[in-house]
């Protein structure tokens, strides 16, 4: 494995700055193709930052084309050169990243359930009852459907009966929807077979603390939920 000096990185979308002195060393031949980059671990404290902007800065590596991964092996350099500069400069560029996500909702979604769980009438729960059931079935049929997640989401939203939380989770899965790196990092880890289950199981509880206007229990599943989250989608 090549041996890089990275430098220490600060200020906002730190993984565009790791992002482009990874490049930039690989450009200039530092790394040549097949070569091995430095573990998470060392690439952390190279860059002075935690997980997250260095996941997302070799996502965004891997989906132009630089790099690769191998399971349980590392990274390696696969090219020089971007498939496309264009689809290069698009997912650089994006205003939100995946980490934007995370952080925003681990922030808004547990004051969400507080008012959806005090103020959700009969109609709004009978809806929420038919998302969660139609997760269970996709559970036990072993898939992941990322759609369905986020229906129930914008249905706690909307059982808040506050409109701006429903704009807010409304912008929210705008941004996944649009955000390659987060569809990206999402399916290597929120969607593994060994989450699903617990998946469904936290959605449950909550739905419940829903239908029992039980705001306190509420608040702490969806902060455990959040957290929960956090740690799937950066755990290597």
């Amino acid at each position: 494995m090549v041996y890089i000096k990275f430098n220490p990185v600060s200020s906002n979308k730190l993984y565009v700055q790791i992002y482009n002195q990874i490049l930039s060393e690989i450009q200039s031949g530092s790394f040549e193709i097949g070569d091995k980059l430095p573990a998470e671990r060392e690439l952390c404290e190279q860059f002075g930052v935690s997980r997250a902007p260095i996941r997302q800065a070799l996502s965004a590596l891997e989906l132009n084309g630089y790099i690769y991964s191998r399971q349980g092996e590392g990274v390696y350099v696969k090219s020089k050169q971007s498939a496309s500069e264009s689809q290069n400069l698009a997912i650089i560029v994006e205003a939100v990243s995946p980490e934007d996500i995370v952080e925003a909702r681990m922030n808004i979604e547990p004051l969400i359930v507080k008012y959806a769980a005090l103020r959700a009438t009969e109609e709004d729960i009978e809806e929420l009852r038919s998302t969660i059931k139609k997760m269970e079935e996709e559970t036990e049929a072993g898939i992941y459907v990322p759609e369905t997640d986020e229906k129930l989401h914008k249905g706690i939203a909307k059982a808040s009966h506050n409109d701006l939380f429903i704009n807010f989770m409304a912008a929210i899965s705008n941004a996944m929807e649009q955000q390659k790196m987060w569809k990206f990092i999402r399916d290597r880890t929120v969607t593994r077979p060994d989450y699903r289950e617990v998946n469904f199981h936290e959605h449950k509880l909550l739905i419940k603390a829903i239908e029992e206007h039980n705001e306190k229990e509420a608040v702490k599943l969806m902060t455990d939920h959040m957290q929960n989250l956090y740690n799937r989608y950066w755990k290597v």
